[in-house]
């Protein structure tokens, strides 16, 4: 386990680059389906971006999966519907992931959960740790004070789709069975581009 003071440190450091370069780290999520490119936002949301670029500079994305679709048509039980694809390790209990991150919420961020956007899986606040969903459309009731989640804090969104699109929108085509894909689409890389 990496000391706070250290991660502290290596927040603080990794702003104060991207802000000298006035540029945000991208990320390609390479699939068997194709490539989706992210723009990360560590101004905004540091603390998350953080842990999801420490998943992919430690390599602890190796053997991850988008493993779960959500559509309109497959949340009986829920009176708000979302559409998003989650991804990542799928265990909770993966022995690559890193401890729970504090929640950054929308409100924090001022990073909505519009179409496109990457966010953390979570269960409550300060729960997530390396599973991640993309937003299929808009989806408002995600963000603070949404009506997803009993606890109104809604999910920590730090960064945005930027190309393949067309990818995340195959993917959520792909069968399933109470939301889990079968088989699993595999994440063969994800890396930093720039």
């Amino acid at each position: 386990m990496i000391p706070r003071k250290t991660v502290v440190l290596l927040i603080s450091t990794l702003s104060i680059l991207w802000s000298c370069s006035n540029s945000n780290p991208k990320i390609i999520i390479r699939t068997e389906l194709g490539d989706i490119t992210l723009e990360l936002y560590p101004e905004k949301a540091p603390i998350t971006v953080a842990n999801f670029l420490r998943y992919v500079d430690e390599n602890r994305f190796d053997g991850a999966t988008f493993y779960r679709v959500v559509t309109k048509d497959n949340q009986p039980g829920s009176e708000t519907k979302i559409e998003v694809i989650q991804g990542g390790l799928f265990d909770d209990d993966h022995p690559q992931a890193l401890p729970p991150i504090k929640h950054e919420t929308t409100e924090e961020t001022g990073i909505l959960h519009k179409d496109g956007a990457i966010s953390m899986a979570r269960y409550g606040p300060g729960t997530a740790t390396g599973e991640f969903f993309i937003c299929v459309g808009d989806q408002p009731s995600l963000d603070s004070g949404g009506k997803r989640n009993p606890d109104k804090q809604g999910f920590a969104a730090f960064g945005k789709i930027i190309k393949g699109m067309d990818i995340v929108r195959e993917i959520q085509k792909q069968p399933a069975k109470d939301q889990y894909l079968e088989p699993r689409i595999k994440i063969t890389e994800i890396k930093v581009i720039r």
